[in-house]
């Protein structure tokens, strides 16, 4: 029989996407309290079908598939940019394809932007109208409105027209961010994508003798085993050392290794690997919350996975390489280094000069080359302090010139200066971890 929650939680899946949802409306329809059908609700989102926007409300929305995970809703882009719904509210449950910067002149700005795209574009109000038309939706930065009849547009094409006031680059940012956050969860990375359940493997009893973990040891050639109790709880790990020189009618728990560590399936991937490596383990139990044995993961699934991994297709540019991959080289010695860019629109903010995020950037890339120049290593910025000396209007050239000030075998500090006609315009000083390139 099931219980008021999931009576609740198979209507919410009934309704058709797009309807708007309330806890009151819920509680009258299934004669549930408040309090009963606001959990359920809120379950029902973790679960990812629907979907709760300030001053918009509850919507149902269709559950992703795991190899979509890219694909962000046009609700959950309105929550990452903190954004205001003008117009086609009924189609928030829609996803986006992708997403153009609407830097550039109309002509070319809409050879780009087609149908279950978003087009990021500023005070442009043929903009919007035309990316309506061609079945986009609309994302306008700066804090700026639109027009009523494009309003009624964006409720007739069912398609929505958001407004933010972050400027253009923070918002490309952003949704990349999301983007990027979405995907990790999508590729292997957790432990539960890749373990072998218990019932493929071989484990043991407390009270088992040892010569059970010899019969093993014979059947698989593995030489470490979990150790359960009769709840299946995991108590120990026997392996190779604990029995060395122990006799065979001795029971498993008077020999095991004791408290061992474990995972859960929802524990990173990256997680995993650390620990496996860093503690020298060759297998680990996956449990659940009980520390219920539910399977094992051995370094050799972690290494595979990994792999597969960086076998992966990337899903394309973020915002930092479309900065970035302008940079010029000027002089790639590493005692004078020097990298050149020109400000484009996409690199200013709402005011039209050069965005903070932007420069963060730049330093970030230089300190990264500079890295690599001297030491074949990438980094991990571990500390970032930027001083925007002047203001960098649009069109401006940029000198960026990164100096080493110290390295050590694992961390580097470096000098970074930006100058506009040979006047300085901003600094920074980058600390970072080092991670050799192998």
């Amino acid at each position: 029989m099931t219980t008021k929650h999931e009576q609740i939680l198979l209507h919410i899946e009934s309704l058709k996407v797009g309807n708007k949802i309330s806890v009151r409306q819920i509680a009258k329809e299934l004669n549930v309290s408040e309090g009963t059908a606001y959990r359920a609700i809120k379950e029902a989102e973790n679960q990812g079908i629907v979907s709760t926007i300030e001053r918009v409300g509850t919507i149902r929305i269709e559950q992703k598939k795991k190899e979509n995970f890219e694909q962000l809703t046009f609700a959950e882009i309105v929550g990452i940019v903190d954004g205001q719904v003008l117009g086609g509210r009924d189609g928030l449950y829609k996803t986006l394809h992708k997403f153009v910067i609407g830097a550039m002149k109309l002509e070319a700005m809409m050879r780009y932007t087609e149908r279950d795209s978003l087009l990021i574009v500023g005070n442009r109000v043929e903009a919007h109208e035309l990316a309506l038309k061609e079945g986009a939706a609309v994302l306008i930065t700066g804090g700026f409105d639109t027009d009523d009849h494009v309003k009624r547009l964006a409720d007739e094409k069912e398609l929505p027209i958001i407004s933010t006031s972050y400027d253009t680059f923070t918002v490309a940012a952003m949704i990349n961010r999301a983007i990027y956050d979405q995907l990790i969860k999508k590729e292997i990375v957790i432990v539960g994508d890749i373990f072998t359940p218990f019932t493929e493997t071989y484990y043991v009893m407390n009270k088992d003798p040892l010569s059970k973990w010899y019969a093993f040891n014979e059947k698989t050639t593995h030489s470490r085993y979990p150790v359960v109790d009769d709840q299946n709880r995991v108590t120990g790990i026997v392996t190779s050392k604990d029995i060395i020189g122990k006799q065979h009618h001795l029971t498993i728990d008077k020999v095991m290794t004791k408290n061992p560590m474990t995972v859960l399936k929802e524990t990173s991937l990256a997680y995993a690997a650390h620990m496996m490596i860093w503690e020298g383990i060759e297998i680990m139990p996956v449990v659940d919350n009980y520390n219920r044995l539910l399977g094992l993961i051995s370094r050799q699934d972690v290494l595979k996975a990994l792999q597969q991994v960086q076998r992966q297709p990337q899903v394309g540019e973020t915002i930092d390489d479309i900065i970035t991959s302008g940079l010029l080289v000027i002089s790639n010695d590493p005692q004078q280094m020097v990298f050149r860019s020109n400000v484009t629109p996409q690199m200013t903010n709402a005011l039209g000069t050069l965005s903070y995020g932007v420069l963060v950037s730049f330093v970030t890339e230089a300190g990264s080359r500079l890295i690599r120049q001297l030491k074949r290593a990438d980094i991990v910025v571990e500390n970032l302090s930027v001083y925007f000396l002047k203001p960098v209007q649009l069109e401006n050239t940029l000198d960026i010139k990164p100096r080493l000030l110290e390295m050590g075998r694992k961390s580097a500090k470096v000098d970074v200066e930006i100058f506009h006609d040979k006047e300085i315009i901003g600094k920074a000083i980058l600390i970072a971890q080092l991670i050799d390139r192998y």
